[in-house]
Parts: structure tokens; sequence; C-alpha cells
């Protein structure tokens, strides 16, 4: 058993130490920018590092809604460390969910309304990560390039946000548009794989899903549908802010395709956080979004300092806060307990 588990671990860490070394020309790339950050103008940084703060409120706020919370402290604190231990550990997406878990029950949140409400903020938050990129087709085609300036940047992220809102909305109180969405992509995915057994049930599982979502959440799901919207938007406004720090300006709906392909290759298990794949993912997309490929290279360091690095000890001094409010002892669980946080775990959305 012992022997089985050791080399699971050496086996992944091998494999992250192989990405590393293959994706270590990307990483000296944007590390080697690190003095052009002069440019910067101090505000921006400030105006980063703002929405960066509320884009973590609003994810504490799903979850404080998902598991029924009095408080938000045990939220924020254990959300905060779980996040900063994801990004320092290989494949830790799935170890920060059961880290997190355990703060929580360790707060005062019972076990299973801790492991159902994790899953449904992570399906909530991660089923807006995925459609996002359905909000680029009608940009492509009538989007503008962004001024100098975080105004015209924030009325973009504006109508983004109210654009996911009201498709969530209508995705959690209507069947027909998840069994439409569910149909395009269960035949999208036979007609690629036509040598595979078909695939079925999508639309059926997509609606039992937002189902179990929907009775989590209860009568405050447009609550946590707002906050979950404004958890990407602000995000988003982050490398925004970065690009028009450097007078970039490439169009809202390129820039929001390179957010989404750097979220989804930061959910890749093969090295911490995603290092080294979204650095050159996001480098690569906001370069075909028309960034000159320097400026590219900046914005890219800039952004990922306030939104990767800087979150890791901030996490550190949240786990000690943690500590000193709920203690250090953990319960021990029991066989059910342990089932509804591995299941928590997997289901963690990107951090």
């Amino acid at each position: 058993m012992k022997v089985g588990i050791l080399a699971k671990r050496g086996l992944l860490l091998a494999i992250t130490g192989v990405s590393l070394y293959l994706l270590a020309p990307a990483l000296a790339e944007v590390f080697g920018a690190f003095d052009r950050l002069d440019e910067f103008n101090p505000l921006w940084y400030l105006a980063m590092v703002g929405l960066q703060v509320g884009s973590y409120a609003c994810m504490w706020m799903v979850q404080k809604i998902a598991v029924r919370a009095d408080h938000l402290k045990p939220i924020a604190t254990s959300q905060l460390a779980s996040n900063a231990f994801g990004r320092i550990v290989p494949g830790g997406v799935a170890a920060a969910g059961a880290m997190q878990y355990a703060m929580l029950v360790r707060g005062g949140v019972p076990a299973a309304t801790a492991a159902s409400g994790m899953t449904a903020s992570s399906v909530l938050v991660f089923g807006i990560l995925l459609a996002l990129p359905l909000l680029t087709l009608p940009a492509l085609l009538f989007g503008s390039p962004v001024d100098p300036g975080l105004g015209r940047a924030a009325v973009v992220g504006g109508v983004v946000f109210l654009a996911v809102f009201a498709g969530g909305a209508v995705a959690i109180i209507y069947d027909r548009p998840l069994i439409a969405v569910g149909r395009a992509v269960q035949g999208l995915r036979n007609r690629i794989f036509r040598n595979r057994m078909p695939l079925v049930g999508v639309p059926r599982r997509l609606i039992r899903e937002r189902n179990e979502v929907r009775d989590v959440l209860g009568r405050r799901w447009w609550e946590a549908l707002l906050f979950a919207a404004g958890r990407w938007v602000l995000d988003y406004l982050t490398l925004m802010a970065a690009l028009t720090a450097i007078h970039a300006d490439p169009r809202p709906s390129t820039v929001l395709l390179a957010f989404c392909a750097a979220q989804f290759l930061g959910t890749l298990p093969l090295t911490p956080g995603g290092l080294g794949f979204v650095e050159a993912g996001l480098t690569g997309t906001l370069a075909l979004a028309g960034v000159p490929a320097g400026e590219a290279v900046v914005a890219t360091l800039a952004y990922r300092l306030v939104s990767f690095w800087l979150p890791i000890p901030a996490g550190g001094v949240a786990a000690l806060l943690h500590r000193r409010y709920y203690g250090s002892e953990e319960d021990p669980l029991s066989g059910s307990e342990s089932r509804v946080r591995s299941e928590a775990a997997a289901a963690s959305p990107p951090r």
C-alpha cells in the first residue's frame, strides 16, 4: 500500500519535473521581463490588487451561501490557505479541496454541508468559466479596441458580467437551454470521435447537476450566481488593467479568449497551479490578440504576480489565523465523511 502511494507520488513529481524543464524557456522569458515592471505606474498595481481582492471576496461569498455559513471568517481563511497550498504542490487542486474541507469542518461547518456546498459552488463557478468563451462569438464580430484607461475596460467587464448573469439565470430557471447545450456538445463529440462508443445522456446529466446546485443554494441562487460571475469578471479586469498599463489595445473579445485559455491551463495537474503552462499559453494567446510580444510578456508577468504569487503568502497568513481561531486538531473522519471529503476535493474549481 505504502509502496504504491510512494510510486504514485514519485511519478507525479517526475512528470512535474519534466513539465517544468520543458516549460523553462517560457518561464525564463516571462521572469526575464522583471526589470520592465518599472514602466508600470504604481497606481495600476493598486488597481490590480484591488480587483483581485474583489475576485476572491466574490468566491468567498459563493461558498458562504453554498455551505450556509453564518460568518465569512472560516470561509475566507480556509479558501486562502487551501488555494495557496494548491499552488505549491503538484496536482494541488484535489489536495486544496480536501484541505479546505477539513478547515471548514474545523471552523464549525457540518461535514455533509461543507461537502455539498463545496461541490455546488465548484460546479457553478467552473460552469460560468466554461460559458465565458461563448460571449466572444458576437464580440469577435462587433468588438472594438480597448482605449487606454481602466474606465473603458470596466464598461466591457460590466457587459460581460450582465451577459453571464442573464445566461446563468436562464440556465438555472429553464431546462430547454441546458438540453440544447447538452445535445450540441453530445453531437459534436460523437461526430469527432466516430470510431468510439457514442456518448449519450449529456442533457440529462446537465439537468441533474443543475438541480443539485439549485437545491443546495436554495432561494439565494441568484446571489451566488452574481458573485460567481463577479469572481471571473474581476479577474478578467485584472488582466485588462495590466494590458492597459502597458498601453496595449487588443480587442476585449480576444483578451477574454486568452483569459479563459489561461484559466483552463491553470487546472492542469502537471505543475503546481499550471505554472509554466499559463505563462506560455497567456503570452501566446495575447500575441494572437494583437499585443506585441514584448508587451504580452510584461502583462503576463504583472498579472501572474498579482493573481498567482501574491495570494501564496496571503494564504500562509490565513492558515495561521484559521489555526488561531479554530485550533489545529482535526476530528477523525468516519467512512461517509471521508467519501464526501473526496468528492469535494475532486470537484474543486480552478483557484
